[in-house]
């Protein structure tokens, strides 16, 4: 067996467990996983870097965790060489430059404690999308996003838009926030969710009283979803997290499973690296 099919399904099973908010300290703790994403990011295979970056961006949303990240040798310096490098896709450059700003403004943050309610301001601001003008927040509302199994189905349907920077699900209120391009029409996810015959979005916005409103897509829009060809491929169904969630995603109830892959990456990544 080759090296990269091994390199691209360790760093699947990865993004699969940082999506997960309860494994993502361990991750960041554990001896290895966070050094390895890091060297990931230099891999040959455009669909590995991708893939190693969404879990990074995961990973990053635990405030906790971003003064470790933001310290771990090579972190800083390996994102910006994503961001300038010529061949890395455009949703590759844009998702390894929201990464560097979160973890940039944190340190900033930290930094200047005098200014602590100046840089609240800046952290809210950014995850609305406004100090990145290239991308935007768009908050789907899914009716349907029932189980695991539904969500690796949106999973699949969002990985297919080209444009699509990052999402997040919140499964206990069947919501999904996902990160776009500026240039990528919302319309584009509701017909992508649509088009799983399982599930419909609406967008929530916030209405001039600061209340939620949600809106329905046109059924019969006519947008048209570019698709993306070159981002990573979900695992086989017989290594998805949906179908056996004991082997890949961590859940309520099998925290220890997590904590024991973790070794058997951190072992992969022993092998295949030299620190």
């Amino acid at each position: 067996m080759s090296g990269e099919p091994d390199a691209l399904a360790v760093v699947n099973q990865l993004r699969d467990l940082a999506a997960d908010p309860l494994n993502r300290r361990a991750i960041v703790e554990d001896q290895g996983c966070l050094s390895g994403l890091i060297l990931f990011f230099d891999h040959p295979n455009p669909q590995v870097v991708y893939s190693a970056l969404l879990a990074v961006r995961y990973l990053a949303e635990c405030h906790s965790n971003r003064e470790k990240m933001t310290d771990e040798l090579g972190m800083m310096l390996s994102l910006q060489n994503v961001m300038q490098k010529g061949t890395s896709p455009g949703e590759t450059k844009l998702l390894a430059s929201e990464i560097y700003e979160i973890l940039q403004n944190s340190s900033s943050a930290e930094a200047e404690q005098a200014e602590a309610a100046a840089s609240c301001r800046k952290k809210a601001q950014f995850f609305m999308g406004s100090t990145n003008k290239r991308a935007k927040t768009v908050v789907l509302q899914i009716d349907g996003l029932d189980d695991s199994a539904r969500r690796s189905l949106c999973e699949e349907a969002l990985l297919k838009i080209k444009g699509v920077i990052s999402f997040t699900f919140q499964m206990a209120v069947k919501r999904c926030v996902v990160r776009i391009r500026s240039d990528l029409k919302a319309e584009a996810l509701g017909t992508a969710i649509a088009s799983t015959k399982f599930m419909k979005a609406q967008q929530v916005v916030k209405g001039e009283d600061g209340s939620e409103i949600a809106i329905p897509f046109q059924e019969d829009s006519d947008v048209v979803v570019e698709q993306n060809i070159n981002l990573p491929d979900y695992l086989p169904e017989d290594e998805s997290p949906s179908q056996e969630q004991h082997k890949a995603v961590t859940r309520l109830g099998s925290v220890q499973d997590g904590v024991s892959w973790l070794s058997t990456a951190a072992n992969f990544l022993s092998r295949s690296f030299y620190w």
